[in-house]
């Protein structure tokens, strides 16, 4: 059996290699989003050649980003929440597929099933009424007896404990920062995504959603703000390890840097 893999490539984007499929999650490969600047080395095309399946979490522009998804192959499946997509193909992406919470997709040896996310879904943000809107969601992958849990961008809600009952969890993919000195609703910090672990009980929790992206100019300011940006930049995924060590939960989380990759997926849940 061809062992899943997956690679962290920043922010939130995973490359993962499960049931004979690649799977792109959150594609973001830009040096810019906006007015985010990448701090990372960029995503080579090499590295995004042989996608086939692209799942987007939610319309936010640093999770859907027209740019990254105009960069994957033209045959790639992009599958994003339902009722976003006659909005994106109308953007030029030839190949879209909705998915809504609940439901289930397969390609190959494949499953994927969306789950709830506390999160905006509206593009532009909570508090607009007009312009596209799709419920946020996360992802559950199952192939060849590993699953895979990532969230998307989440604040802790009731439903995770209904995601950890559908069966063990081999890897749980959730974010822990975000991009700037802050956070607004519907995210995890450090200390809120060690509960999720509590909740979830994966057997190997990795950190997303930190250490790629910055509003421009921040990282270069002097004093207080520059400071706090650039330990924003490194310090919340070794503070989540850290709350999950102290709480004696029995997860094991790998923080591995942007580009960097994840041991194979297979064996996990006998470590715990």
């Amino acid at each position: 059996m061809d062992l899943p893999r997956m690679r962290f490539l920043g922010h939130s984007t995973l490359w993962i290699r499960m049931g004979g499929r690649v799977v792109l999650t959150d594609p973001v490969l830009t040096a810019r989003v906006g007015p985010l600047r990448r701090v990372v080395p960029a995503v080579s095309p090499e590295d995004v050649a042989d996608i086939s399946l692209v799942l987007i979490s939610h319309l936010h522009a640093d999770h859907l980003h027209i740019g990254s998804l105009r960069r994957l192959p033209r045959d790639a499946r992009v599958v994003v929440p339902r009722g976003a997509g006659e909005w994106l193909r109308r953007k030029g992406v030839p190949r879209v597929e909705e998915i809504g919470v609940g439901e289930v997709l397969t390609d190959g040896g494949l499953r994927v099933t969306g789950v709830p996310a506390d999160h905006s879904g509206h593009r532009w943000g909570p508090r607009l009424t007009h312009g596209p809107d799709a419920r946020a969601m996360g992802h559950l992958l199952e192939a060849d007896g590993v699953r895979v849990y990532v969230s998307g961008d989440t604040g802790l809600f009731d439903g995770l404990d209904d995601i950890a009952a559908q069966g063990p969890i081999d890897l749980a993919a959730l974010p822990v920062w975000g991009w700037g000195p802050n956070l607004g609703p519907g995210h995890l910090d450090p200390a809120g995504a060690a509960e999720a672990v509590r909740r979830l009980r994966p057997a190997v929790a990795v950190p997303v959603h930190w250490g790629t992206l910055a509003v421009t100019g921040l990282c270069e300011l002097p004093g207080g703000p520059g400071a706090r940006m650039r330990r924003l930049l490194v310090e919340p995924p070794h503070a989540f390890a850290d709350e999950v060590a102290a709480a004696g939960h029995p997860t094991r989380v790998v923080v591995v840097p942007p580009g960097g990759a994840v041991e194979p997926l297979h064996g996990h849940r006998s470590d715990r």
